[in-house]
């Protein structure tokens, strides 16, 4: 077999990395005195190195995340105590893998926004999770435009790609009751399924704003709350029924 038909059989069996550098690798083995393992192991390495390194800019390209809000950047001397308390638990990624929720509540500027999209960044970066960063109107007009093409199902299985979706800003949504509908429709789906992460300058009392409906309303909090972080970012800190039961019992039960 020709050096050629090997390559093109490499590409054929997705292996670019090896088809790229494999001549190269033949040359070094012969002069340092490779084994055949040795060899194949290289190969190996450099591909799964690369394959990896593909699917982490992938992730990233398709996160919409915004630029500059990383770890990094995040001022968390501005953050509410409790909260950055529970920072390390949310970069270890459990939340994610169990399909619990994150929702941090606020009065604006108070930084949730730049504190779930640092957090989604480290998903990616740590454990290589699909994350989806969205603007909540922005998301809602497309579940609307994919219902009115009869599209819905179509959108709603390509969401279900990602192991977590943002959703920021959803107390600025202002909807009639057809966008309300498939907001309801898309966090309906994705309950104890996959993990959704939002902010809010809304508390939940207020989340008949959004909702119009109050049995909506009730229904969304229920399957947002259920499994759920939530960090106000008021200087305190609540979570979920989940985590409620810890806090007790750190409490002595009281």
């Amino acid at each position: 077999m020709s050096t050629d038909s090997l390559g093109l059989l490499l590409k054929a069996f997705r292996l670019p990395t090896i088809a790229e550098m494999f001549e190269r690798i033949i040359q070094e083995a012969e002069q340092q005195g490779w084994g055949y393992r040795r060899f194949l192991l290289h190969l190996c390495e450099a591909e799964a190195q690369d394959r990896a390194e593909r699917k982490l800019e992938r992730l990233l390209k398709e996160s919409g995340l915004p630029d500059g809000k990383n770890l990094g950047s995040l001022d968390e001397a501005k953050i509410p105590a409790k909260v950055r308390r529970v920072l390390p638990t949310l970069l270890e990624g459990g939340f994610v893998s169990r399909a619990e929720n994150v929702i941090a509540l606020g009065l604006p500027g108070r930084g949730k926004s730049h504190f779930l999209a640092a957090l989604g960044r480290e998903l990616i970066l740590r454990h290589k999770y699909a994350v989806l960063f969205t603007p909540t109107f922005k998301l809602v007009q497309q579940l609307l435009s994919a219902k009115r093409d009869l599209r819905l199902e179509e959108l709603l299985r390509k969401l279900d790609h990602f192991d977590a979706v943002i959703l920021d800003d959803l107390g600025y949504v202002k909807q009639d009751r057809e966008e309300m509908e498939v907001l309801f429709t898309f966090l309906a789906e994705r309950y104890e399924r996959r993990s959704v992460m939002l902010s809010s300058n809304l508390v939940f009392s207020k989340w008949d704003q959004i909702f119009k409906d109050p049995m909506t309303t009730m229904a969304a909090v229920d399957r947002l709350v259920h499994h759920a972080v939530i960090l106000e970012f008021n200087g305190e800190t609540l979570r979920g029924p989940r985590y409620q039961d810890n806090k007790d019992n750190e409490k002595g039960g009281s």
